[in-house]
């Protein structure tokens, strides 16, 4: 499984910079997962043009795939996030443990953090809100399956904020000093998956980047 080469892809043909790249799964369920790319960038609502009239811009709507993980083990898609994470020059890339939201007193953060992990914005999972379009562009028909089952079992996700191809790539603070002239690193990525738990909630952030001394800044 190559992320990096379907990241970066998809950053040359949108030709925005990244934001984000997330990647959720149904907890202990290994032969699929969606895909996210949260992008930088505005666009007109519409191309019709009044005179006299300030047609605010959208933000672009996140793209979303499906990922098929039949055949891969269990750690293959982590140590793949690794390695996309690590070309693109991110500083750490986070695994959270979420647990089934179906369920009686449910926090609405919770619920709502699910929702926007499975690609739904302002709670519409049945179709309801007409704005839902501009919010993602979608390649997964499965992912509203996908939610209901995560809200019995519970989820995945797994965050980082690429340099290379991403906005972050105009903060230009020097401290990292893993990163080539591009903003990105070549393999291999020195930090493999740890062993998967599922069980419980939990938070993991795996350190990429690397800064051996203290900077600061004249104000």
């Amino acid at each position: 499984m190559n992320l990096f080469e379907t990241i970066a892809g998809h950053a040359t043909a949108m030709r925005l910079p990244l934001y984000a790249v997330t990647v959720t799964r149904v907890a202990r369920r290994d032969d699929a997962a969606l895909l996210s790319l949260h992008w930088h960038g505005f666009l007109r609502r519409t191309p019709l043009k009044i005179p006299g009239v300030d047609l605010p811009p959208r933000p672009v709507a996140q793209s979303m795939a499906r990922l098929d993980m039949s055949g891969e083990r269990l750690d293959g898609l982590e140590n793949a996030l690794l390695e996309a994470a690590w070309q693109l020059g991110a500083w750490d890339l986070e695994r959270v443990v979420r647990p089934a939201w179906w369920r009686l007193g449910v926090p609405a953060t919770e619920v709502s953090e699910a929702l926007r992990a499975f690609g739904y914005v302002n709670g519409d999972l049945d179709g309801d809100d007409p704005e839902q379009g501009d919010h993602t562009m979608a390649e997964a028909p499965n992912r509203e399956e996908m939610l209901r089952e995560a809200g019995r079992r519970g989820y995945v996700r797994w965050l980082f904020r690429p340099r290379k191809c991403g906005i972050w790539s105009a903060v230009h603070d020097g401290s990292d000093e893993t990163l080539d002239s591009t903003g990105g690193r070549t393999l291999p990525c020195p930090v493999v998956a740890g062993p998967p738990r599922e069980t419980e909630p939990q938070r993991t952030v795996y350190r990429l980047g690397r800064a051996s001394g203290l900077q600061l800044r004249s104000s």
